[in-house]
């Protein structure tokens, strides 16, 4: 492959959520290649098209995961590409992004913290049991040829679980637009009266789709345990609020911009059982926010206990949150460390994390076109 060379790049990524993570950072990265390369998008019928302007959008028919990773195998030699990156646990890819992080790890976390009888039921889902025969098409039988992770832990989990080579796995942390994620006093007091918070309300919040795995529950609990009735939380994201009830929290539902809740909010709080590298967590360090989260959580890496915010070692130490808690709802210690939180996120500029990736699709390319020679 010349230096220099035009490349095609086709991303792969089964279904949409208007506010997903992983569907703002491929749009992110999808506009950063459009710069200079031709991209293309291999998707559900669920992408709008109107959200993929930076090239060619061809739908997949199959949902499920193992059907779409059956699909998109059979439809492998019609597409034109010089290098395609999945999202997607799929049979064989020249990139894997693992920005879900390892399905086998997640479910020897969450087992921790499950009965017998959920643990039986949880087998006997097929889609389980999918996920895993992908993965270890991918990492086993060595179907990626290269894995993107945002977190050394990731990597670790995919080497110690799986034995794929750590040499064929790049760490490329989570990126976030810094201009927009910023501390703005002016947004703050208005947003605080939006939300009907008085001026003397410490406010948590919690970010996030799939409460019992971002340890909502344990959230809850240990904000009661502080009994500091100036303390309320403001919860965005799906999920069954009839499960987690307290006349402190106001549930408000999918968020797609969430700036306005990081100004209002006082601390973060997400003690995860399990996230490979939480977006969240980066942009409200951004806003200037302490994050509390745990070690389950790919971006404890890039913070320091009690200097950035509090980590937790387990998603169920309701102790360690509650003290967590406590720490931060000093308005002089928070607002001292505002800066710092700032300046530790001006590391992570998105900007950064797609010209990395970009680098390594250049390389992947160039791999897969001497591959092909030779053969």
């Amino acid at each position: 492959m010349s230096p220099g060379k035009r490349l095609t790049i086709a991303f792969v990524r089964r279904g949409y959520s208007q506010t997903g993570g992983a569907e703002a950072y491929l749009k992110r990265l999808g506009r950063g290649v459009d710069a200079g390369h031709d991209a293309q998008l291999i998707t559900t019928g669920d992408w709008p098209e109107t959200e993929w302007p930076f090239g060619s959008l061809n739908r997949l028919h199959c949902q499920s995961a193992i059907a779409f990773a059956d699909e998109l195998k059979q439809m492998r030699p019609r597409i034109s590409c010089d290098v395609l990156m999945s999202f997607e646990r799929v049979w064989d890819c020249h990139v894997y992004r693992a920005g879900d992080g390892v399905h086998r790890a997640w479910l020897n976390r969450r087992r921790k913290f499950e009965v017998p009888l959920q643990r039986f039921i949880r087998g006997l889902n097929r889609k389980h049991h999918d996920i895993l025969q992908l993965e270890e098409a991918l990492f086993t039988n060595r179907g990626a040829d290269r894995v993107i992770v945002n977190s050394h832990m990731v990597k670790s989990e995919i080497v110690d679980l799986y034995h794929y080579p750590a040499d064929k796995i790049d760490i490329v942390q989570n990126g976030v637009p810094l201009e927009k994620f910023r501390f703005d006093p002016e947004l703050r007091e208005k947003s605080r009266t939006e939300l009907k918070l008085k001026p003397e309300q410490i406010a948590l919040l919690f970010a996030g789709s799939g409460w019992e795995r971002k340890g909502l529950l344990f959230t809850i609990e240990a904000m009661q345990m502080c009994k500091n009735r100036k303390m309320g939380l403001l919860v965005a994201g799906r999920g069954n609020k009839r499960f987690y009830k307290s006349k402190r929290v106001q549930f408000l539902g999918e968020v797609s911009d969430l700036v306005r809740l990081y100004a209002a909010a006082d601390i973060f709080i997400l003690p995860t059982i399990y996230d490979p590298f939480s977006n969240a967590c980066l942009e409200a360090l951004a806003c200037g926010l302490p994050v509390i989260t745990t070690r389950a959580n790919g971006f404890s890496e890039i913070i320091e206990n009690r200097v950035h915010g509090s980590i937790v070692d387990r998603a169920n130490d309701l102790v360690g949150l509650r003290d967590a808690l406590r720490f931060w709802s000093d308005a002089a210690r928070r607002a001292a460390v505002r800066s710092t939180n700032v300046q530790c996120a001006s590391r992570f500029d998105i900007s950064g994390n797609v010209a990395r990736t970009l680098e390594i699709l250049i390389q992947a390319a160039a791999s897969a076109a001497s591959t092909s020679e030779k053969i």
